[in-house]
């Protein structure tokens, strides 16, 4: 993926344009590397779409395989144990954040012997994602399909422990 064109007159090898196409050429190198793909989900048949719905049938969704590139470090996890939603007009603001384990571990001892709880914990944010209102409605989807599916997992190996 190229951004930018060589300015004419340029010696060979270099775009010009100073530091934005500098950066620009970085993004473009980051992009285009060979790099492990991080989030690569299976394409699926496509599906004939009606023409018009018809009544009382709810329209069949597509899927589309999405492939996402990673650029710099993008690819690289980041942990969380804290999130936060802040809400504005036309998206959502998904804080993540990390707390100390060994402060939130001693907050329940702290609460049963009576002692004051801290007014605020201090944390670090490790990464803030502005989400629009159909991507919340698809993370939504996903992340109840993955709880059903843990709590199934959950359910047979209960049931596998009291049959063994």
């Amino acid at each position: 993926m190229k951004l930018f064109g060589k300015r004419k007159g340029a010696p060979p090898g270099k775009s010009g344009g100073g530091k934005a196409r500098s950066q620009a050429e970085d993004f473009s190198k980051a992009t285009t590397e060979e790099k492990p793909i991080m989030a690569d989900t299976p394409k699926k048949e496509p599906q004939e779409k009606p023409a018009a719905a018809e009544p009382g049938k709810q329209p069949r969704a597509v899927g589309l395989g999405v492939r996402l590139v990673p650029t710099s470090d993008s690819d690289q996890p980041v942990v969380a144990n804290y999130t936060s939603l802040n809400v504005a007009p036309g998206m959502v603001f998904v804080d993540f954040g990390f707390l100390e384990p060994g402060i939130l571990a001693a907050l329940p001892r702290v609460a049963r012997s009576g002692g004051k709880l801290p007014e605020r914990l201090n944390g670090r944010l490790a990464v803030r994602v502005a989400l629009g209102y159909d991507a919340v409605a698809g993370l939504h989807q996903q992340l109840g399909q993955v709880l059903r599916s843990l709590g199934q997992a959950q359910a047979r190996a209960a049931g596998a422990k009291k049959e063994g």
